[in-house]
């Protein structure tokens, strides 16, 4: 024992009789974390002030989709990962309870009854007393008790971990529900992306076959070469192509869905919904509060509690341990005179243990668990810095494609009019088909365009809401999430 522990040790061993304690190590305290003090917003974005107390409750009902509600609620009551999650929470919980227990008393009742044969053979204890074999009985009753006097708190250190830890468990299951939750939105948008970029498909199909019969009649009247067919057939072919490429990524979405609520995916479908679905305002925070509202931030935050109070636990294998162990109960040879008087025996004393020597063991626990501490404080500042680039990532994003959406829709309605004007020029004899042609395929790539950047606004806002850690406001008796006055338009609607 060093010099530096000496004082702690001797103060601890003059207040023994009062079982009080001094926990070494060192007291938990958060980390600074550098954060900006605003983030970095354009037109029509601007902070939020949100209520950090507030439930967080279903975001996804903003979206303002019965299927991707009805698909949420069977994901939280069917899902095996969140399951999982509960079931660790619950595991936690119950550890915090056992280690809870160890500041208590231990009580035990115990009871022996037997009837023996004592050697006439067995050693002597006197060489002047011979030795004499008796059969008899014996019964005892007893209740002993044992107490850990915690002066080197590593009692309470352990449970310090242990409440840190369960805390931690509680955090990772509202992340899994947080994740689940934007798992299975994306997935479902990805789907919903994917029909109307088939029914865009469908649609370009129906005007190439009407196109391939306006240019075969052309041909067979013997006004254009067989060139012209040849090119409009490859074109269709080449479209039908791509629609079977959508349904096998079509089907694998709805694959996904199944599996993220629990459902076999040969039992699951979802029927084409061609429906628009805009992206709600979403609410931006100050960055600190990035802290408070993320649950993958507050689990690394608990895990570096966690392991800070394992430093106490292992600092306190320096110091003695003292154990009381009272001790009451009867004993006799006879069940009749088992309660009396002269059958009573008891005993009371205390015992201690300090190691000596262990070949630096102790303090490689120590180094062990503060090095244990280190890794939870580089991981903790490593998820609030990713939460950071997330958000940024997603205001970025979501304001890059409004800006896109609305330039794809102008350019479906021009390459609409192109078209419309290929098609009367070629007719008229004003051009050639080739120019038909580049209209179709111009059209159907600006309408798919179209329709992939709705669902990635779709995707964004899902995203950004997951980096922000859900939904500010709590939700109404109906369900639905309530109004936020204080977000009016504290982001684009879409």
């Amino acid at each position: 024992m060093t010099l530096a522990r000496l004082p702690c040790a001797a103060a601890c061993a003059a207040l023994l009789m009062l079982a009080a304690g001094c926990a070494v190590g060192p007291d938990y305290k958060t980390p600074d974390t550098p954060l900006p003090v605003s983030w970095k917003l354009e037109e029509p974005w601007r902070v939020s002030t949100p209520s950090d107390s507030a439930e967080k409750g279903p975001w996804w009902k903003r979206f303002d989709d019965a299927t991707l509600d009805t698909l949420q609620a069977q994901a939280l009551a069917g899902s095996p990962t969140l399951a999982i999650a509960n079931a660790r929470l619950a595991q936690a919980r119950a550890t915090l309870a056992a280690t809870s227990a160890s500041r208590y008393p231990q009580l035990g009742l115990g009871a022996r009854a037997s009837r023996l044969k004592i050697s006439a053979n067995r050693p002597l204890t006197n060489y002047a007393t011979a030795n004499s074999s008796t059969v008899q009985n014996d019964f005892a009753v007893s209740l002993n008790a044992s107490y850990e006097l915690d002066l080197a708190g590593r009692v309470q250190r352990t449970v310090e971990g242990a409440a840190a830890s369960a805390e931690q468990s509680a955090a990772d299951l509202a992340n899994t529900r947080l994740l689940l939750s934007a798992e299975l939105a994306s997935n479902y948008f990805n789907l919903r992306s994917t029909d109307i970029e088939l029914d865009v498909l469908s649609r370009s199909i129906g005007l190439q076959r009407r196109a391939l019969e306006l240019v075969t009649a052309r041909h067979d009247l013997g006004a254009v070469s067989g060139l012209d067919v040849a090119q409009q057939q490859a074109l269709l072919e080449t479209t039908l192509t791509q629609v079977d490429v959508l349904k096998k990524q079509r089907a694998q979405y709805e694959h996904a869905l199944a599996t993220l609520t629990g459902t076999p995916a040969p039992n699951f479908s979802l029927p084409v919904d061609l429906r628009e679905i805009k992206p709600p305002a979403v609410p931006l925070g100050v960055p600190s509060e990035i802290l408070q509202r993320r649950p993958d931030v507050a689990s690394a935050e608990r895990a570096m509690a966690a392991a800070n109070a394992q430093i106490g636990v292992a600092t306190a294998a320096f110091y003695p341990s003292f154990v009381i162990s009272p001790t009451v109960g009867v004993d006799s040879r006879l069940i009749e005179t088992l309660f009396n008087g002269p059958s009573l025996l008891w005993s009371v004393g205390v015992s201690a243990t300090q190691v000596l020597f262990d070949g630096g063991r102790i303090r490689a626990n120590v180094d062990f668990a503060k090095a244990g501490y280190d890794v939870t404080v580089g991981n903790y500042r490593r998820t609030v810095l990713t939460a950071m680039q997330e958000v940024e990532d997603g205001i970025t994003g979501l304001s890059a494609l409004d800006s896109a959406t609305t330039q794809a829709q102008s350019a479906v309605t021009a390459a609409r009019r192109v078209l419309d004007m290929a098609t009367s020029r070629y007719e008229g004899g004003a051009s050639t088909y080739l120019d038909v042609i580049t209209a179709q395929q111009s059209l159907l790539t600006v309408e798919r365009q179209a329709a992939q950047l709705q669902g990635q606004r779709l995707l964004t806002s899902v995203f950004l809401v997951k980096a922000l850690g859900g939904d500010w406001c709590g939700t109404d008796t109906a369900g639905a999430p309530s109004s936020c006055p204080a977000l009016d338009r504290t982001a684009k609607a879409g």
